[in-house]
């Protein structure tokens, strides 16, 4: 058995290829969307109409490029970050492919989503979309603070999303709106200082790691396992 396992051993290599935090792009892909949209939820802006303007945004950053970004958390290993950006950026291209149903006049604007209006199936998405962000909240307490806030806001606002849907009631969603801008600004500052961290190679932002030392303004975040003067011949960044 010893012998069996040395030969293998000897004969086993690993081929790692690193990539940049997928969750840098999904964050701001998440904060685009969610900012947007839960602006004309909140009141801020906008009439009935205003979805078909920005299902193009919403259907690209928001959609497009964070669905990206959780598949490439699939290669980084990041369980929370695949879950995250995967199921919001599912939900924000079939938000942005309804809309554009909508304008092209293949999909019926009376069944759209439209605020103070039930319905129910709509509000059934956002169901799902609160209790997998709420559990995904919950895993984030074990990586760092931004990103739970970040959760925990958007699983509350898809709570009251969902109330208002049900309901037709116009409340709800006006405070969601206000919840999903707020999440919205967590996100930028949880992406922002995963960048700087990235650029800088030290903590710029405090993140509220759960390792307190890694928290620190000038600190590393983590230190890669990895040859002391580089990988030979390869270049980090553009």
């Amino acid at each position: 058995m010893e012998a069996e396992r040395e030969f293998w051993q000897e004969r086993s290599r690993v081929f790692l290829q690193p990539i940049a935090a997928p969750s840098i792009l999904g964050l701001f892909g998440l904060a685009t969307a969610t900012m947007m949209v839960g602006a004309w939820m909140a009141g801020w802006y906008g009439t009935v109409l205003t979805p078909l303007i920005l299902f193009p945004f919403v259907l690209t950053a928001g959609g497009l490029a964070q669905f990206l970004a959780g598949m490439w958390s699939y290669r980084a290993r990041d369980g929370l970050a695949t879950a995250v950006h995967g199921m919001w950026g599912a939900f924000w291209l079939a938000f942005g492919l309804i809309f554009m149903l909508v304008g092209a006049g293949a999909f019926p604007a009376l069944l759209a989503p439209r605020i103070g209006a039930v319905n129910p199936p709509f509000a059934f998405w956002f169901i799902a979309l609160c209790v997998i962000t709420g559990l995904c909240a919950m895993a984030a307490t074990a990586e760092n603070m931004g990103m739970t806030v970040v959760l925990a806001l958007l699983a509350v606002g898809s709570g009251f999303t969902a109330a208002g849907f049900f309901s037709g009631a116009t409340w709800p969603v006006r405070i969601a709106g206000w919840l999903f801008v707020i999440s919205a600004a967590a996100a930028l500052y949880t992406a922002g200082a995963m960048l700087l961290e990235s650029c800088f190679g030290r903590t710029v932002m405090p993140l509220g790691k759960s390792r307190a030392a890694a928290d620190i303004p000038g600190r590393r975040m983590s230190r890669p396992l990895e040859y002391r003067y580089g990988q030979p011949g390869v270049k980090i960044g553009q």
